[in-house]
């Protein structure tokens, strides 16, 4: 069954929130996990694919974007559509809503998000996930 974690973070900027998730997904590469960030839009893919190439000096997070050339070969990808790379065991979703395909992961990693609203979108997704019986686990940041 697949394990969510939900990862509390006090109210900050959009930035700060994009920079803690880019942290997550490098300690998942880390850990050998192949990741596929589920976005809102492709604003949000575009950001965050900037953002991974230098949210640190040092980091170093292989990834490209869902359909391009690249895609098949690293362990990172990043979308914005409802079809999810099937060679991915993670999930990052950062979309407003639980994709349909979230079960297909052993592992999802969900926000609270940056402002309040966020946090409002969140609980709606944690309810949905306690309410068909998954293992749930917080994260306080």
């Amino acid at each position: 069954m697949t394990k969510i974690d939900f990862h509390v973070l006090p109210v900050q900027g959009r930035r700060q929130h994009d920079v803690y998730v880019c942290e997550l997904v490098q300690q998942a590469f880390r850990d050998g996990r192949r990741v596929h960030i589920h976005c809102l839009d492709d604003d949000m893919v575009t950001a965050l694919d900037d953002l991974l190439w230098t949210f640190h000096d040092t980091s170093f997070v292989p990834h490209a974007v869902a359909g391009s050339a690249e895609a098949a070969d690293v362990p990172v990808v990043l979308a914005a559509g409802l079809t999810p790379p099937e060679a991915s065991d993670m999930l990052v979703n950062l979309h407003v809503e639980v994709p349909p395909f979230f079960s297909q992961f052993e592992h999802v990693i969900e926000t609270t998000g940056e402002d309040d609203h966020a946090k409002a979108l969140a609980r709606g997704r944690y309810k949905f996930y306690k309410d068909r019986g998954y293992p749930i686990a917080t994260v306080n940041a």
